[in-house]
């Protein structure tokens, strides 16, 4: 065991990256829920996304259109749900549990053709001098754009939460659909497009995984991401720098137990692969206790009455 070969600043720029996939899925599915939908199918969804982003930027040679597509598949898959529980009034719940087998299904059968092949490489972002500052330099000025966008988009979503308009009937919509519907409201719109928000998200975060923490595509390869995803969202209590902290967390975990394995610690693989799961699930356990800040409406399916 020689723990002198884990690196600190390698260390915290790796587990920014591992905790990104998580920021774009949770943030989505926080939106999702802020309209009062719960949307299990997150983990379906971010692996077509990781196979329509993988395939379009080997196809293209252009990663970003392979990003642009994954938010597009992810979104398209969003829609089949839309269509399930907001036209039909399915059960929510399991829905989503189907959308999800459907997303690893079809993602293995369209993927089978690129296992073993490289993706093109997404080139960081040039910072210029701020990249050669001591330490802040190669931690927060050495990455890609994606990885940029999702801290941007935590700031947009909380502040359209927060400050707008638009924001302010997202979340009248989850808190009371019969209220919102009778003062005008198109529930049943809104509530669409939230859900294409979340699954354009969740498409991204598939691709971030299979065109830059893990640049190949393996099937299943989301490995659970996406239920991480669902968690962090009651972690945070539906709120966005909360959630954005708890994805750090879990991109710490799992970065320090590849960091362990790297070192030769003597504990067994299959332990330290566990602990990020096993480690978060206890801090859901002990902070989401109180349930006071989820959407009033959430899980409700919406019958315009009149």
């Amino acid at each position: 065991m020689d723990l002198s070969a884990i690196n600190p600043l390698l260390f915290v720029a790796g587990f920014l990256v591992a905790a990104t996939p998580l920021i774009f899925a949770a943030l989505g599915e926080l939106v999702v829920e802020k309209s009062g939908v719960l949307n299990l199918g997150v983990e379906g969804m971010m692996i077509i996304g990781a196979i329509c982003g993988f395939a379009t930027a080997v196809e293209t040679g252009s990663p970003l259109l392979g990003f642009a597509a994954a938010a597009v598949g992810g979104a398209a898959l969003s829609l089949l749900f839309a269509f399930l529980t907001q036209i039909t009034l399915a059960n929510q719940v399991a829905s989503g549990l189907a959308l999800t087998l459907f997303g690893l299904g079809f993602s293995a059968l369209l993927g089978q053709s690129y296992v073993g092949v490289k993706p093109p490489r997404l080139d960081e972002v040039n910072f210029g001098l701020l990249h050669d500052i001591p330490v802040l330099g190669p931690i927060l000025f050495s990455h890609d754009i994606i990885l940029y966008l999702g801290f941007a988009m935590v700031v947009a979503v909380w502040a359209l939460l927060k400050f707008t308009r638009a924001g302010l009937i997202l979340r009248a919509v989850g808190e009371s659909h019969d209220a919102a519907h009778a003062l005008g409201y198109k529930v049943v719109r809104i509530r669409t497009l939230a859900i294409m928000f979340g699954g354009a998200c969740a498409g991204l975060g598939g691709a971030y995984i299979s065109l830059i923490r893990v640049p190949q595509w393996t099937e299943g390869m989301t490995a659970g991401v996406g239920w991480i995803a669902l968690a962090l969202v009651v972690f945070a209590s539906w709120k966005p720098w909360r959630l954005l902290l708890g994805a750090y967390l879990f991109g710490g975990i799992t970065q320090l137990q590849l960091n362990l394995q790297g070192a030769g610690v003597a504990i067994p693989v299959e332990y330290l692969a566990m602990s990020p799961y096993i480690i978060t699930i206890l801090v859901l356990v002990v902070l989401s206790a109180d349930k006071s800040a989820a959407p009033a409406s959430l899980g409700r399916n919406f019958h315009a009455s009149s």
